[in-house]
């Protein structure tokens, strides 16, 4: 939850610094605006918490129903790029001010690939795509409220940025926290602490 608050109370602070009527309900106040951007964060950190769980929940599901982790992994790696397609025609669809339709769900598969990559140099190649599947996927969904209805890019920037760091600072501390350093992907994880 403190990642949350850290990255929020930054990425708020860059955008009112750079746009000035980024403010709390037209509010300009910036001390008022850094408390209620802390708060704000604090939500996020937990909700970012909450979808971790539901993901390794989820995981630890589809590895009892498909038996093979190639099969679980070749799907999550679909989804993936399903989520990538689907977030550029949603704000596409939208009409979206310039170039956004195609530049954040590229910028976020590159950041999550850049993450990935850390991610399996600590542990091993396969924890990739659940890496991935977790960075974008997930965070795609999490931040659902800002892509819905009219479109804020403010809104979508000011919620994408902390919940991808919260799902990166949680991905990468889980083989660390379990003590299992050689886990290959968040499943393996989750069968080490039953």
């Amino acid at each position: 939850m403190l990642v949350g608050l850290a990255a929020s109370v930054i990425t708020g602070s860059i955008m009112q610094w750079t746009d000035h009527d980024f403010g709390f309900m037209g509010l300009k106040a910036a001390g008022f605006n850094a408390f209620m951007m802390a708060i704000v964060g604090l939500m996020f950190g937990a909700f970012s918490h909450m979808g971790f769980f539901a993901y390794l929940t989820l995981n630890y599901i589809a590895l009892s129903i498909f038996r093979k982790s190639y099969l679980w992994n070749a799907l999550q790696g679909y989804s993936t790029l399903f989520a990538a397609g689907w977030m550029g025609y949603m704000l596409y669809k939208e009409r979206s001010e310039g170039v956004l339709f195609w530049l954040l769900p590229l910028g976020l598969l590159a950041c999550a690939a850049i993450v990935s990559y850390v991610k399996i140099k600590q542990t091993n190649s396969s924890a990739f795509i659940p890496s991935m599947f977790l960075l974008f996927t997930i965070t795609f969904i999490e931040a659902w409220p800002a892509l819905q209805g009219e479109l804020n890019v403010a809104a979508i920037i000011f919620m994408m940025i902390p919940l991808f760091a919260c799902n990166a600072y949680q991905i990468m501390m889980l083989h660390r926290i379990l003590g299992n350093q050689t886990a290959d992907s968040p499943a393996a994880a989750v069968k080490s602490a039953q």
